[in-house]
């Protein structure tokens, strides 16, 4: 189900190799399609919009919104625990995220002069949920709660509706909960080309968040730049750096948390004991037996899993580093004193008792981040995702006579005469 390997220099690479692989390039086929439903929507609005759900939804809609009434539905028939479990991790996901919100500034210089820097919130963003077996509430609270952390005046999620016509009771809670402003029923490509463009039910946002398949996607890369998007997500992954000390049913355990999410996640041990690795093996093949998802955790581990065995952790930490995990647990005697070394990671969890799936659901950071190895350039979903910046410049008369001639020193040193004349007429 899973192979030991020793690590040579060479292993690691086509470990990186593999993984890379698994984020394959778009069919021609989809991005025809999507193409279409884009164009559909943006000349047709609404009735494009009825037509693609009953053509992929199987529900017949006119009105796509979601009303009070059925969030009153909605919340009552939802288990009471799980509300409470939602607010608990509210509470946790807000007071995370508070502590990410930036503040204008402004600086002085001589003479009067003024600069700073401006930070607002985007104004209206669009949350993309997926529905049907892949509906995830806690997305919802991750999404949405950075949001309304930085001051998003309008929250407006979309999420495919059930055979029935209705959402997820699960779902609408989430959005409850965590603020969400509005909720359409609709799905798929249409539903970010309704949020991309707006309808007459829809509105325009400045910016679309949320996972989705492939078809979402895409229509996610084709709408960029007409609006702003997070990130497209690559299959799950974590790895898992061990010593000897290391709890073989704890990092088994975990191990399997990220390979049931599907046949292309990914799992990796990597560890300064043989021993460990070999009994890590074990109780893959004993705890998979009792789990739902049995053939997509086998599958994972089989094609995108590994157990690598290093001479010391040292060498452990900089293979991590290269791949850049998007889930990276230190489950080592002191992992303290490791977190100074990680370079390259989505988020790090500490320790035997801080499991992966802790952070996806309830501590409090957030769990949208960069996959395949993209971690050495991106960051989580946080308050950031939902700002912009304006900068600021105020000079006086004094303050620009000395500077000005340096200015049109450099336009026309550039060619751009226009811009040196722009500084010259007020240095008469």
């Amino acid at each position: 189900m899973i192979e030991i390997i020793k690590s040579d220099g060479n292993i690691e690479k086509q470990c990186i190799e593999n993984l890379k692989s698994r984020s394959s390039e778009v069919t021609q086929e989809v991005i025809n399609i999507v193409d279409c439903i884009i164009k559909d929507v943006k000349k047709y609005g609404d009735d494009s919009l009825s037509e693609y759900t009953e053509k992929f939804d199987k529900v017949t809609l006119r009105d796509f919104y979601v009303t009070e009434d059925e969030f009153k539905e909605a919340m009552a028939v939802v288990d009471k625990d799980f509300i409470k479990a939602l607010n608990i991790a509210k509470k946790n996901i807000q007071e995370f995220h508070e502590n990410q919100k930036q503040k204008s500034w402004m600086m002085t210089r001589e003479k009067g002069v003024l600069l700073g820097q401006k930070v607002r919130a985007i104004e209206t963003v669009g949350l993309y949920v997926p529905g049907g077996t892949a509906a995830y509430p806690s997305s919802v609270l991750m999404n949405a709660i950075p949001a309304k952390v930085a001051g998003v005046k309008n929250l407006v999620m979309v999420t495919p509706p059930m055979e029935d016509g209705k959402i997820n009771p699960n779902i609408l809670a989430a959005a409850r909960i965590a603020g969400v402003d509005k909720v359409y029923k609709i799905g798929g490509a249409q539903a970010i080309a309704a949020l991309a463009f707006g309808t007459k039910s829809i509105p325009k946002v400045d910016k679309i968040v949320g996972p989705g398949n492939i078809y979402v996607a895409t229509a996610k890369r084709s709408v960029f730049g007409y609006v702003d998007i997070d990130m497209i997500a690559g299959p799950s992954e974590i790895l898992i750096v061990a010593d000897e000390e290391a709890n073989a049913e704890y990092v088994a355990a975990d191990l399997m948390s990220q390979a049931e999410h599907d046949m292309m996640a990914s799992a990796i041990l990597i560890t300064n004991s043989i021993e460990l690795a070999q009994n890590v093996r074990q109780e893959l093949i004993k705890q998979v037996e009792g789990l739902s998802r049995k053939n997509i955790i086998e599958k994972s581990l089989e094609n995108y899993g590994a157990i690598i065995v290093t001479p010391d952790i040292k060498t452990a930490v900089d293979v991590a580093n290269d791949i850049a995990p998007e889930h990276l647990e230190l489950m080592v005697r002191e992992p303290m004193t490791l977190l100074g070394d990680v370079k390259n990671a989505g988020s790090i969890f500490l320790g035997q008792y801080a499991p992966e799936p802790l952070g996806d659901y309830i501590a409090g950071p957030n769990h949208v981040l960069p996959t395949s190895g993209t971690a050495k350039f991106f960051s989580p979903l946080s308050v950031d995702s939902f700002i912009k910046k304006s900068s600021f410049i105020y000079y006086t008369e004094e303050a620009f006579g000395d500077i000005g001639k340096y200015a049109v020193k450099l336009a026309e040193t550039e060619g751009l005469t226009a811009h040196a004349n722009s500084i010259k007429v007020r240095l008469k």
